[in-house]
């Protein structure tokens, strides 16, 4: 989930600083990037939760078979 919201993060932030540009405002467009860096950091918190979920998985498989073996 956190991925998709860091997604729209980064499309309002874009669009608050193409606008921010386009009316020469100084503020939005400051707006407009923090929106984005907000969103690349729930983007690679979210990657780094996914990896960190299927290294898990990987080593709790493993595990699972030595019990099967056994």
């Amino acid at each position: 989930m956190a991925d998709f919201e860091g997604k729209a993060d980064q499309l309002k932030g874009d669009a608050k600083e193409a606008f921010g540009n386009a009316t020469d405002n100084d503020q939005l467009k400051n707006e407009g990037k923090a929106d984005q860096l907000g969103g690349d950091i729930k983007e690679k918190l979210s990657d780094a939760g996914d990896a960190a979920k299927d290294k898990f998985n990987e080593v709790a498989g493993k595990v699972q078979d030595k019990r099967d073996e056994a």
